[in-house]
């Protein structure tokens, strides 16, 4: 008996010592399957320069740097895209702009199925990241002009985008947790810092996408237009690249196994929970774990309906103000260059700062700073947009009318070439009244009679024809409304020659004006130079070059002459440009990427550390779906409750303090744990039961 006992002990020593290395009992319920594959979970890669770094995460750094340099560089011109290839209105671009975010973030739950319950997470990154360039090219292929019609273009780029949606959000909740898997389970502390390093390079490759592509798009002409094409075609090399550089380093890396279908487990535990209370799912831990933390992520969304509308809404306040080049880009490259800044201050500085005052600034409280950030971010925005009104109205107002309450009406006369600086301000009996000019130039004596309206801008525009002196008198487009979206910036061309000419402002506008002062219509155009229009008369073809027409400004362009082969124009700005400077922008990107510093890294690196190592993913793409939902809410905004641009942004200042406090109740009451500590208690009370049987799994653990 004695013998037989210590053989047996033997036996059981020699089994815990190879379970201290591999293996522990697991119960599985009897319908699951083990997991398929090789996965080797406990592969060590080598470490970088003798650090607690594994060499593999660098190949994965290298990656999400090449896949955001793409993804940011396509969407950094889309909202253009939108507006002048296709000629979609703002709040239609805007709108289409922001379902396509909020599809890519929609999509990281397809990438986490497939991650965690069938591919596994290498996979799964591959996989998409090749549907991922193929959007790319059909996106790049769909915006060369010459390639079918209008919608030829819109169909490839819908299907290039959608494409693009489920590459880049399938692998979203994938890349951060595969890098985060390649640690060790005791050094927490590298891995903390790794979704730092993680953060710096999304925001490296944004940074440099955003400043390039816009430069290939408006400063690089193809198809004798903007090069969208090569705009698009850049960003699709670098997906190329980042697919290339993390296959490399595939013999690096630890591959967890996929571990069932996790998320329909979560979906069938939470139903079953919560419409029979019944105790079947009570015990599930990781559903518990997961659950807690979803619902804290329901406040959420309403942070990145503020913090995604930097590549539309911002995007299209830029376009209203003043610059020193005709580009919008100039602060939206700004976000990432100042998270690339703000990164090692806050975690190096600020945040050891607080520590030493005694301070606890837990995660909950950081995302709850970086919501205020936000809100302030977007009062500044509100007060920016009332400030481009008030100078738009100013510049009317100066030379029109004061609403008083008295019926004005405004007119200039205009002497070409000379143009001056005042409007006069006529007071009308009515509505409308007809009004008796007399003109005296060169001891001669004109006189013409002219109707006018209420509340409108005219030009009287005297010229000599046939050897006397004619006039005409012409609206100059702008009303003066209480309402500031119904003011428009226009431009129209008046046709001083004898013969009938055709003109090309770009290679979309083409207008036909007759001769002997005949007036065309005004043209809304966008704030740019345009040095390469074309003027077809009898006498041949000429270059038509209007210099910069910039936004705020009306003008009006007389062609006077040809002469010595030229064409002769004449431009004057009857409405002035906005004088309001883009440099007014910078404090709300200064405030809104402090905030996202706070809040997205932090929420990063507290959904990875709050989710059992099963759910990884799952956990990762619920992160990404309040991203997804923030952006539907800007689409509904958009869409279904159009208002005054400042009051919109006011609206979601308030929406964001208001969902703050709820969300910093809901923190007080949160408490954080360790995974693995409750995982660790919860085995030690669970017994097997209810049918269920033992089964080794090789897992890497403590006895």
């Amino acid at each position: 008996h004695s013998m037989v006992g210590d053989k047996a002990r033997e036996e059981m020593n020699a089994f815990q010592r190879n379970e201290s290395k591999e293996t522990l009992f697991t119960f599985i319920s009897a319908g699951d399957d083990p997991p398929k594959g090789d996965f080797p979970v406990q592969k060590k890669s080598p470490k970088l320069c003798g650090s607690n770094y594994p060499l593999s995460i660098a190949f994965i750094v290298v990656n999400e740097f090449c896949e955001r340099f793409s993804y940011y560089g396509m969407r950094a011109v889309l909202t253009l895209y939108f507006i002048n290839f296709f000629h979609w209105d703002e709040n239609l671009s805007t709108s289409v702009y922001h379902a396509f975010s909020a599809l890519c973030y929609f999509t990281p739950v397809i990438g986490a199925i497939m991650a965690d319950s069938w591919l596994g997470k290498y996979k799964t990154i591959i996989y998409l990241s090749i549907v991922y360039v193929v959007g790319h090219l059909i996106k790049s292929v769909g915006a060369i002009p010459s390639l079918g019609n209008q919608a030829v273009h819109v169909v490839l780029s819908m299907v290039g985008l959608f494409l693009i949606a489920l590459g880049t959000g399938g692998i979203k909740p994938c890349v951060s947790a595969f890098g985060g898997d390649q640690f060790e389970e005791e050094h927490t502390s590298e891995r903390s810092k790794f979704f730092s390093v993680f953060y710096l390079s999304i925001n490296a490759g944004s940074l440099i996408s955003t400043f390039v592509t816009p430069v290939l798009r408006g400063d690089v002409k193809c198809f004798g237009e903007d090069c969208y094409p090569l705009a698009f075609g850049v960003p699709a090399a670098l997906m190329v690249l980042a697919l290339v550089v993390f296959i490399a380093g595939s013999g690096l890396y630890r591959k967890t196994p996929p571990e069932g279908n996790v998320l329909l487990e979560v979906c069938k535990c939470i139903g079953v929970s919560a419409c029979y209370r019944s105790e079947k799912y009570n015990g599930n831990l990781e559903v518990k774990m997961v659950t807690r933390v979803l619902f804290l992520f329901i406040p959420l969304p309403m942070f990145w309906a503020l913090f995604d509308q930097q590549g539309s809404r911002w995007t299209l306040q830029a376009t209203k103000m003043n610059s020193l080049n005709s580009h919008c880009f100039v602060l939206q490259f700004l976000n990432p260059l100042l998270i690339l800044v703000f990164i090692p201050i806050f975690d190096l500085g600020l945040y050891p700062l607080i520590n030493m005052c005694k301070f606890n600034f837990t995660p909950i409280r950081k995302m709850a700073t970086g919501m205020i950030l936000a809100g302030m971010a977007f009062g500044l925005a509100a007060i920016v947009e009332v400030k481009i009104n008030v100078s738009i109205v100013q510049e009317i107002t100066q030379k029109s009318l004061a609403f008083t309450g008295r019926r004005k009406c405004i007119t200039k006369l205009v002497f070409f070439p000379q143009n001056p600086a005042e409007y006069s301000k006529l007071i009308l009996n009515g509505e409308q009244q007809s009004l008796h000019f007399t003109l005296q130039h060169q001891g001669l004596s004109l006189g013409f009679n002219y109707t006018v309206k209420e509340k409108s801008v005219y030009s009287l525009i005297v010229f000599e024809a046939e050897g006397s002196l004619s006039s005409r008198l012409v609206s100059v487009g702008v009303k003066c409304k209480y309402n500031l979206s119904e003011i428009c910036f226009l431009c129209r061309f008046i046709n001083g020659l004898s013969q009938d000419v055709n003109l090309t402002v770009d290679s979309k506008r083409f207008i036909a004006i007759q001769k002997n002062y005949s007036v065309s219509e005004y043209m809304l155009l966008e704030r740019d130079k345009y040095d390469d229009g074309r003027c077809i008369t009898e006498a041949g073809e000429f270059t038509l070059d209007l210099g910069l027409l910039d936004f705020g400004a009306s003008y009006t362009v007389v062609i006077t002459n040809i002469s010595r082969g030229a064409l002769q124009i004449w431009k004057s700005e009857d409405i002035k440009a906005n004088n309001v400077h883009m440099a007014w922008q910078l404090p709300q990107y200064l405030l809104i990427s402090a905030g996202e510093v706070m809040f997205s890294i932090t929420g990063l690196a507290f959904s990875y550390s709050q989710s059992p190592a099963s759910m990884k993913s799952v956990l990762q793409a619920g992160w990404l779906l309040t991203v997804a939902f923030g952006n539907a809410f800007v689409l509904i905004i958009a869409q279904a409750a159009p208002m005054a641009q400042w009051a919109e942004f006011v609206l979601f200042t308030v929406l964001l303090f208001a969902v703050c406090i709820i969300f910093s109740i809901m923190g007080y009451f949160y408490v954080s744990v360790d995974p693995e500590d409750l995982q660790e208690k919860e085995e030690k009370r669970e017994t097997p039961s209810r049918g269920n049987m033992i089964s080794l799994i090789t897992r890497k653990t403590k006895l």
